[in-house]
Formats: structure tokens, sequence, C-alpha cells
């Protein structure tokens, strides 16, 4: 939590008023009802196993450079429905994610988190965005949507496990629900002591706290929603639980990327 808190104020100390985008102007656009993520879809179904992503076969390929350049030529406001929009926005950010490793940026310390999610811009309509405020400023303040916190993943350890496939419009109920059990359900993310009534949470449910209570009363009955067993679900969903949060692992999800050799001027 402290390390959180200590980049809550690195924040407000550093990023000063943010700018949204509101409004694109790609170059060369691709029409919406041409827009599609099956070059991302092919990246991870390749590249990702079990939440753990393979960087360096990402990074010999060119596909994730194609994929961004699609990005770019994408105005968001046109697409035809919220579940275009949203699919779209999750693609994009764990396309940049992995963009941003690639390119030897790491939260795994507290400046490597400033540096990851503030201070490294990508362009989706030729509009400059960061991780920060694409999560914060766009997928939490327009959509309004808690299970994309189990979707969206920042290249870690104790994040959501990157899934294989691309999040599609027409599927994307089933898969945010998917990725939420997924993410709930999982031990590792996850635990639940019912001698002591004790449910021992991810810090997102903590950050996020805000979300998932203006969604379901609480975090406890939120959770609830998603658990397997039924039982503890009854269980959560009543009061007598205690919360305590799980350290944040910010280790890599994955194989690193290999370090490019910096070739001097002659």
């Amino acid at each position: 939590m402290n390390r959180w808190l200590g980049l809550a104020l690195l924040l407000v100390t550093l990023t000063g008023c943010s700018i949204t985008p509101r409004t694109f102007q790609p170059v060369d656009p691709i029409a919406p009802d041409r827009v599609s993520h099956q070059a991302w879809d092919k990246i991870v179904e390749a590249h990702v196993h079990d939440g753990q992503v393979d960087y360096p076969a990402i990074q010999a390929s060119s596909r994730l450079d194609g994929y961004l350049r699609e990005l770019n030529r994408i105005d968001p406001t046109k697409l035809p429905t919220k579940q275009h929009q949203l699919a779209l926005w999750i693609n994009a950010y764990n396309a940049f994610a992995v963009k941003g490793i690639l390119d030897h940026y790491s939260p795994m310390t507290l400046w490597g988190r400033y540096r990851y999610f503030i201070g490294r811009d990508y362009q989706v309509g030729g509009t400059a965005i960061n991780l920060y405020d694409l999560e914060r400023q766009v997928l939490i303040e327009q959509f309004h949507e808690p299970l994309m916190h189990f979707a969206i993943v920042c290249a870690s350890t104790s994040c959501p496990k990157l899934q294989p496939w691309a999040y599609q419009p027409e599927q994307l109920d089933r898969q945010l629900v998917q990725a939420a059990k997924a993410f709930i359900n999982d031990p590792a993310r996850n635990r639940f002591n019912r001698m002591r009534k004790v449910a021992s949470l991810s810090m997102i449910f903590q950050w996020f706290e805000k979300d998932f209570v203006e969604s379901a009363g609480s975090v406890l009955a939120y959770i609830a929603r998603y658990v397997d067993d039924p039982e503890l679900a009854r269980e959560l969903a009543q009061p007598g639980y205690g919360i305590e949060y799980l350290d944040y692992d910010w280790s890599l999800n994955g194989i690193p990327p290999k370090e490019i050799p910096h070739v001097g001027k002659s």
C-alpha cells in the first residue's frame, strides 16, 4: 500500500492538469465498420500462455507495431456502440502496456511506475495518451464498468492475467465476466479464510474501491457476484467478513525482452 501511496503523491506533484482526449483526427482513418482487433488477437494467442507473456517473441515480430499503427488510424468516437469503444480502449491499454515493456520501461520501482504509466505517451486516432489517463480518465470516467479492472493488464505479476484473446464488442460482456471470475477465484490474487471470516484481497480492490462500492454497495458484495462457490458467495454478501490486502507484486508477468544494444556514432 505504501508503494502505491508514494506513487499517488508523485502523481500529484508531477502531473499537474491532465488533458483527456475528447476529439481525434487520425490520418488515413479506418472506417468504423472496418475496425478490427484481429492483429492483437493473433499476438496474444501466439505469445501469451496462462498469463505469461513471451516478450522476446513479440519483440521479434512486426505484428505489434502494425496493430499500434492501426490504433492511430481509429477515431474511437465514431465507433457505433459503447461496446465497440470499450473493447477498443481495453485492447489499446493492453497493447500499450506490452509496448512499454518492449521499450524497456518498467513499473517495478516507484520512479519506474511514474515513467511507465505517465512518462510514456501512445497514439490513438492522432491523439497522445498515457496509460494512467487511459485508465482513469477514459475507462473509469467514461464507461463506469468495474469489470474492466480485471481486463486491463499493466505487465505485472499481481495484475490480472493477460488473456490469450482480444476483447471483441460482440463478445465483450461474456469476456469481461470470464476475466473477472478468473481473477477473483485465483488464490494467488484473492483468498478467503472461512474459519476466520477474512478475505485477503488484491490491492486492486482497495485502489478502486469506489468503483466496486458504487456498483454493489461494498467490495465484498461485488466479489460475491463472481466467486465460484455459491455458499461463499452468500457469506460474502452478508456482514461479518473482514478484509486485508495482499502486497502487490510488480515483477514482470513473463519473459523479459532482449536488451537492444546501443550503437555509438562514429
